[in-house]
């Protein structure tokens, strides 16, 4: 479906509730932590990218267990403290994170999750991206430990087979493949019975080792008794070769327990928080974050954001030339203004807080914080190239750049009118409460032209000002 026949799709349908994501699903949920996702735009321009948003909960001293997906994602620590471990070529890198941070995981590359606050939830939102190769559903996990719940990737081999690859007896696959029943998300602190305590001492133990002890007992645990020589490889059976690359992947192959976190060009993390504003005055900020900024970003296509509006205060209608804006309020509430390509109002919603809404690539679109406090909300885009926006109006808009008797013309009013209305508004990119710019229009003596203009003429933002 082309462009324009999707976009006119879009207008027919006239639902203000398009652009709030409510396709919400819980994918995990445990006595130690939950994870929901909410799905990413479809229907209308179905053929742009997008990305699906996750939430995931996690209870004081608890684990997400050793996983892959099929999709990117990108990490970003709402509250709360973590550690991480996720396999970069070949080695078992862990970060720890803090509030503010953020970081990447590809796909395909085997990680879990710790709560390490004590005594505090943790909060993590994530973007998902999915991958090409598979078709079904949001993304798919492959869960690397496990057994009766959640089940382990490797429990659909026939235990034959895996006895072979690992060169060990049936019992003992059978016994590594059926000890794990909390589910994807357990507790390290866990009483419920004599099983889920073993297991919980386990994990425990394993996550308070030393760095080369852990790749030493995950070695251990894979029962890894392969030969890496490139002979021997060649002299083994295809299923067997596969299984020694499959677990080499996830448990290194040439791990020494050096601190393998110093070098730059292993992956890092990256605090959202603590990075400059690239946008401050007296009514809000604007952070964002793209490939410049944090290199994983690169990989993944996706840029970060958060914006901070003071009471009343409205980000500028404007539109993202090059890519689709994703956003989560993490406080307060507000109003989202979306406008078609055919001048009509798409959407005008109120948002609070853990809402979820996007922004179509093109649409012109502002953000205007209630008059009852600060509205501060989150996202991701689908480019992780430094984003442009074009603002609409404000001291640095388009209204301003491109005045001239042509652009007068093209509303059908003299040069000099439109020079004062444009010139009513001092500010820019974060635009003060409307009794705010009222007074500020007054002051520059021209609120008396601004009212008598027809509504027609402000390009349909009629009542933001």
């Amino acid at each position: 479906m082309c462009y324009a026949v999707a976009v006119a799709s879009c207008e027919g349908e006239r639902s203000e509730e398009r652009f709030v994501l409510r396709d919400v699903k819980r994918v995990v949920k445990t006595d130690a932590g939950e994870m929901k996702v909410v799905r990413g735009s479809k229907g209308c321009i179905s053929e742009w990218p997008n990305i699906h948003v996750g939430f995931v909960t996690m209870e004081p001293n608890s684990l997400f267990i050793p996983q892959y997906l099929d999709s990117d994602l990108i990490l970003f620590i709402g509250r709360g403290e973590a550690r991480i471990g996720s396999i970069y070529k070949d080695e078992l890198i862990e970060r720890r994170l803090k509030s503010g941070d953020v970081y990447r995981i590809p796909a395909g590359s085997t990680f879990y999750l710790v709560n390490t606050a004590d005594g505090q939830q943790l909060d993590v939102i994530c973007s998902i991206e999915k991958s090409d190769s598979i078709g079904w559903g949001t993304f798919q996990s492959f869960f690397i430990g496990g057994g009766s719940y959640p089940t382990s990737v490797l429990a659909g081999f026939e235990r034959s087979t895996l006895s072979t690859a690992l060169n060990v007896s049936e019992l003992q696959v059978s016994q590594i493949l059926t000890g794990q029943s909390s589910g994807p998300i357990i507790s390290l602190s866990n009483t419920n019975s004599n099983l889920d305590s073993h297991q919980s001492r386990v994990w425990t133990q394993f996550l308070e080792m030393r760095h080369h002890e852990r790749v030493q007992c995950l070695k251990r645990m894979a029962l890894m008794h392969f030969e890496e020589e490139e002979e021997t490889e060649k002299e083994e059976e295809p299923i067997v070769r596969s299984f020694r690359k499959l677990w080499n992947s996830f448990f290194g192959k040439d791990l020494s327990g050096n601190d393998v976190g110093r070098s730059s060009k292993k992956p890092h993390s990256y605090n959202l928080f603590n990075k400059k504003p690239d946008f401050e005055n007296d009514y809000g900020s604007s952070v964002a974050l793209d490939q410049s900024d944090y290199s994983p970003l690169r990989h993944s296509g996706v840029g970060l954001y958060l914006v901070n509006l003071n009471a009343g205060s409205m980000m500028a209608p404007h539109l993202n030339p090059t890519a689709i804006e994703y956003g989560i309020v993490l406080r307060g509430s507000g109003t989202i203004q979306i406008v078609f390509p055919n001048g009509t109002l798409a959407m005008n919603a109120q948002v609070s807080e853990g809402d979820v809404f996007w922004i179509p690539r093109y649409f012109p679109f502002c953000q205007i914080a209630s008059g009852s406090g600060p509205f501060e909300f989150f996202g991701f885009t689908t480019s992780a190239r430094r984003n442009r926006p074009q603002f609409l109006v404000g001291s640095n808009s388009v209204l301003q750049s491109m005045r001239g008797p042509a652009f007068a013309a093209a509303f059908g009013v003299s040069e000099e009118r439109l020079k004062k209305i444009v010139n009513a508004q001092s500010e820019s990119i974060i635009l003060p409460p409307g009794s705010a710019s009222v007074e500020k229009a007054k002051n520059n003596r021209v609120s008396d032209m601004t009212g008598s203009f027809d509504d027609e003429m402000v390009m349909g933002f009629e009542g933001i000002y």
